[in-house]
Formats: C-alpha cells, sequence, structure tokens
C-alpha cells in the first residue's frame, strides 16, 4: 500500500491548534512533531530550539480521495496561517515499509525539568541514578513532551508528586503525566480521558513504563465532563454555571493531587467538579491555558473556592498551582 505524507513548518506556539488539524484527516489520528533539535553534549541527548519551526507530518492512504484530503487540509492550514506562520503544505508518496518507521527517526531523548525524561521505547536509554525515564511510543503530538504545557507540567509534577498521594490525570492523552507522577512516587493514579482512543493509548504507554500496579487508565472524566464529547470537536456538553458542581457527579472520589492538562475553556467547565475532587490541602496543577484566556480560569478558579499557589509561563502558555 502506497501513503502520502502531509507536513508543514509551524512555530512553536501553533504546534498544538495545527497537531489538532492535521489528527483530523491523518490515519488514526496520527501528528508527528518534530523540532528542531540541537544535540547534547553527552550521549543521544537532545534539546530544542523553540525560536526555530517544528516540522509537523501526517499519513493519509494514497487512494482517491487522497487529492480531495491534502485540499481541504490545504485550505483549513491557510485560514489558520491568518494568525500565526504557516508554510506551505508538502506531500510526498511512500511505500508501506518506508511508511511504518518514518514518523520515528524524528524523535529523539528529551530531558525535562531536573529528572524527567522522555525516552522513545524504541531507542535505548541508560538513566542516571536519579533519572525518571518516560517510555513512549508517541504516535500523536499530543502527550510527547514537546509541547510547553506538557512541559510545565512534568516540572511542577517533579515538585509536588510525592509517595502516595492519590492522583488524577484528567485528559490524559499519552498518558505521560499520569506515568510522570507514578514514577515520581504518587499512587495510585488514575488517567481518564474521555477520548477512547486516548485512553488506549495511554493503558499502552502503562504497560511499556511497568507502572500497571499504579497507574489506572480509563474513559471518562468528571461531572460536567462526562457529558462533553472529544474537545477538539467543539463539542462541550451543557455547561453549569460557574460554582457549581455537576449534579451527574454530586459525591466524586477524592484526590490529593490533581493534573489536569486541557484547554482554557473546559478547565473553566469543569473548575467546580475539579474542586469537588480535590480533598483540603490537596495541589490542583493545571495548564494547556493561552495567556489570553488565563483571566477566565483564574476567576473560575477562585469563584470555586481554590487558591492561586504559583503561576509558571512559557512563551504564550501558563500553568497554574491551586490548593482547596
Amino acid at each position: 500500500m502506497t501513503w502520502l505524507e502531509l507536513s508543514v513548518q509551524v512555530d512553536n506556539e501553533a504546534v498544538e491548534s495545527v497537531s489538532e488539524l492535521l489528527a483530523r484527516y491523518g490515519y488514526n489520528g496520527g501528528v508527528v512533531a518534530e523540532p528542531a533539535w540541537i544535540p547534547g553534549d553527552e550521549g543521544p541527548e537532545f534539546s530544542y530550539d523553540p525560536s526555530r519551526p517544528v516540522t509537523l507530518r501526517t499519513y493519509i492512504p494514497l487512494d482517491a480521495q487522497a487529492e480531495d484530503v491534502r485540499q481541504r487540509l490545504e485550505q483549513a492550514l491557510w485560514h489558520l496561517g491568518q494568525m500565526r506562520p504557516i508554510s506551505p503544505l508538502q506531500a510526498r508518496p511512500l511505500e508501506e515499509e518506508d511508511w511504518a518507521n518514518a514518523w520515528k527517526q524524528h524523535y529523539s531523548i528529551l530531558r525535562v525539568g531536573e529528572r524527567t525524561v522522555v525516552v522513545p521505547s524504541w531507542l535505548e536509554y541508560t538513566p542516571r541514578p536519579d533519572d525518571v525515564a518516560i517510555y513512549l511510543d508517541p504516535g500523536m503530538a499530543f502527550g510527547t513532551g514537546l509541547h510547553p504545557t506538557t512541559q510545565l507540567c512534568l516540572r511542577l509534577l517533579e515538585r509536588y508528586a510525592r509517595p502516595g498521594l492519590r492522583t488524577l490525570d484528567l485528559g490524559t492523552g499519552s498518558g505521560i503525566l499520569a506515568i510522570a507522577a507514578a514514577k515520581l512516587g504518587a499512587g495510585p493514579v488514575l488517567a481518564l480521558d474521555n477520548d477512547p482512543v486516548a485512553s488506549q493509548v495511554a493503558a499502552e504507554n502503562v504497560q511499556i513504563n511497568q507502572v500497571s500496579h499504579i497507574v489506572t487508565a480509563a474513559t471518562g472524566s468528571l461531572g460536567a465532563g462526562q457529558h462533553m464529547g472529544h474537545w477538539l470537536s467543539g463539542d462541550f456538553g451543557e455547561e453549569t454555571s460557574r460554582g457549581e458542581a455537576s449534579p451527574a457527579d454530586a459525591s466524586p472520589p477524592q484526590f490529593e493531587l490533581i493534573v489536569a492538562n486541557l484547554i482554557a475553556k473546559v478547565l473553566v467547565i469543569l473548575a467546580a467538579d475539579m474542586a469537588a475532587a480535590l480533598v483540603p490541602g490537596g495541589i490542583l496543577i493545571s495548564s494547556g491555558i493561552i495567556n489570553t484566556k488565563e483571566v477566565d480560569v483564574v476567576e473560575a478558579f477562585a469563584t470555586v473556592g481554590l487558591r492561586q499557589l504559583e503561576r509558571h509561563v512559557e512563551g504564550e502558555w501558563l500553568a497554574l498551582v491551586h490548593t482547596r
């Protein structure tokens, strides 16, 4: 079978929105992100230069519909390009054996924070004594550790994930944050995503990392999130009023640590449900917040009785730490 590789270069702040678009068209929603890598001083480790463009790739079958898909994607990218720099869409055919491994060559070992190391599962890596190595088979861009919001959460988990903390990773994606929390000692950990494809990917990565005795990956959400479709669809269900927990989850399970790397709109909708699920004195790490939406999240969290402890920024994105 022949495949068509579709690729585009974008600036770092456009990675998330363009990845979402590519995922709608790509085979099984797969998107590959190739940042501008900078070789490390030792071994196979790399870091990346956020000032240089990121290359995003997806793959579609080269069949009778391929040209129509390419044109629709090109048109959608043109509209996004009115807001952020996006290169012209590139296309090239690949045979089955080339496509099967094409995306793997674009990933390298990535160190995040002081201890966390994200390792593609097919690469060999000998962890340092204090390393927390997370092995992933990243078939899509979300949750690979490349996006600023994921990195912000990983750094905060290094500080807040402690032994024995009952933890919720809400909107788990690839499971990277749930796995990090478990390897940092927290647990038990519940990894929830209302996209069944994502929860299956998370479960597979939990197995790869041998933390299935600590992490449970499942399809679902809290309260109002139970009525949402996948947030990429724009289906946010029936929004509850600020400060009102969803009656569908009047007695949610209690957690001492919640990490929610979502988007601002979803964080606002779920504010009351997350507050209700957090024990007094518990910690909520939230991210996926673009700076123009920060006020909305801050106000929603304050309304439900959450007190802000920290604020961290990377580019246009930020993460917040709250307690109840």
